[in-house]
This record gives C-alpha cells, sequence and structure tokens, in this order.
C-alpha cells in the first residue's frame, strides 16, 4: 500500500530540525541539478538555512541531543541481543559529531561575510527582488563556466556539514523512537495525551481522498482531517477515517 507521510513536531526544537532538513534536501537537489534553471530555489533554501541558524542556538540544542544520544547508546550497548557493529558504528559517529561542534566555530557563519551571498541576500529579502533585471551580479555568476560554479558551491555547502549530519542523526533516532500503529476513527477527528513526545508521524493511504491538520505540543494533541473542498478550500471530514501513527 503506498502512503503519504505527514510529520508535525511537538516543540519549537524539533519544528527548526524538520524546517532544516527540508531545506537542506531543497538545497542538495538544486545543487545536484541545473543550478541556473534552480537558482531561485537554491538560494531562497540556503538563505533560510542561514536565518534559521541565526534565530536560534541549532548548534547547542544539537550538542544537547548528541550528548543524549551518546549516553543511550552506551546503554543500550549492555542489551543482550543488540547489534554492535551498527551500535558502534553509531556511537562513533555521534562523538565525532559532538567533537566537530564543540571544537569548530561555527562555519557557517562564513557564509553570512560572503559578499557575493550578502548582496544577493538583500535582494531575495525584497518580495519579488530577485528577478533577473535586478540582479545583473547574479545573471553574470550563473553564466559562469560550470567548473568555476560547482567549486563555490560544493564550499558553501561544506560550511553547512557540520549541522546537516549531526541534525540527520538526531532526527534518525528520534524517529526511530516508536513504530507506527493503526487507528480507526468514526468521526474524522483523533486526540491523545502528547506528555515526553518530540513528534508525530502519520501515514495515510494514497488513494483516500482525506489528509490530516495537526495542531497539539508537549502536553496534547489533535488530529483533525480534512476533505478538498472547491468552495472553501477545505472542509472537516466526519467519515469513518483509517491511517497509522507513530508517536516518538
Amino acid at each position: 500500500m503506498t502512503t503519504i507521510l505527514y510529520e508535525h513536531p511537538l516543540n519549537e526544537r524539533i519544528r527548526n530540525y524538520l524546517k532544516l532538513e527540508q531545506l537542506f534536501v531543497q538545497v542538495y537537489s538544486c545543487a545536484n541539478a541545473d543550478i541556473q534553471s534552480s537558482h531561485q530555489v537554491f538560494f531562497n533554501a540556503l538563505f533560510a538555512i542561514i536565518d534559521t541558524l541565526e534565530r536560534s542556538d541549532i548548534k547547542g540544542e544539537l550538542i544537547k541531543d548528541l550528548e543524549k544520544l551518546q549516553q543511550n547508546l552506551v546503554i543500550w550497548s549492555q542489551a543482550p541481543d543488540i547489534d554492535s557493529s551498527a551500535l558502534e558504528k553509531n556511537l562513533r559517529e555521534t562523538v565525532g559529531l559532538i567533537c566537530q561542534l564543540k571544537a569548530h566555530n561555527q562555519t557557517w557563519y562564513q557564509l553570512k561575510e560572503n559578499k557575493l551571498l550578502a548582496s544577493l541576500k538583500q535582494r531575495f529579502a525584497i518580495q519579488g527582488g530577485n528577478s533577473s533585471f535586478d540582479l545583473p551580479q547574479l545573471q553574470f555568476w550563473l553564466h559562469q563556466p560550470t567548473q568555476q560554479i560547482a567549486p563555490q558551491i560544493k564550499h558553501w555547502l561544506s560550511l553547512l556539514d557540520n549541522i546537516k549530519h549531526s541534525l540527520a542523526l538526531v532526527l534518525k533516532f528520534i524517529r526511530q523512537r516508536a513504530e507506527f500503529k493503526s487507528i480507526e476513527t468514526e468521526s474524522g477527528f483523533y486526540q491523545d495525551s502528547g506528555e515526553g513526545l518530540l513528534l508525530l508521524r502519520i501515514k495515510v493511504d494514497q488513494s483516500a481522498q482525506y489528509y490530516p491538520s495537526i495542531s497539539g505540543n508537549k502536553f496534547r494533541y489533535s488530529i483533525r482531517f480534512m476533505l478538498p473542498c472547491e468552495t472553501n478550500g477545505r472542509c472537516y471530514s466526519n467519515q469513518a477515517t483509517k491511517f497509522q501513527l507513530a508517536r516518538c
């Protein structure tokens, strides 16, 4: 069965993690494609990453989460049926990322100091301000040889490597905290306690004509299933609903 996966964070830290994860996907997909046709998505995502890192102490939060993960991995190593090779690999990666994040200054700051990126960022911050006639400098850069542009992009993204890899590892273990369980509700509405939870993951059959609208926090969450509606854009579903839920 083909499903659509929906995820919803239950605190601001996880919200920032998921936002960054999605932005990294956009940046790397554009970097590996034709930059001339995808440059607007690339730079919008890159500047959004910089803004998110600037507004929040992502580095500090990741260090805390990685240190908790390290402690848990050491405890799990005592379990009799544990896959020791996989655990040791994850433990080495966790310790290495902690050391990297603690040892180095925040390398992404170099992106803020880059003159080209700084000038582009000012225009991209303006609604409709990144048209070609507003940014001749960008037009010039885009038409340079690929062997000149590609190393620049690679260098920019390398400054974010520590954040990207740490984020991926932390989110991997958060998602592994719970398995999906099948749930049925008669009214298209479901709610429960959010105590101790960080993330909700919901799978809905792709053929189903409804989707979840999720709200909540660390105390309580609710899932209201919606239907597309030509008149109002969407409306509440009152029909019997089947979905899968992982409470991470």
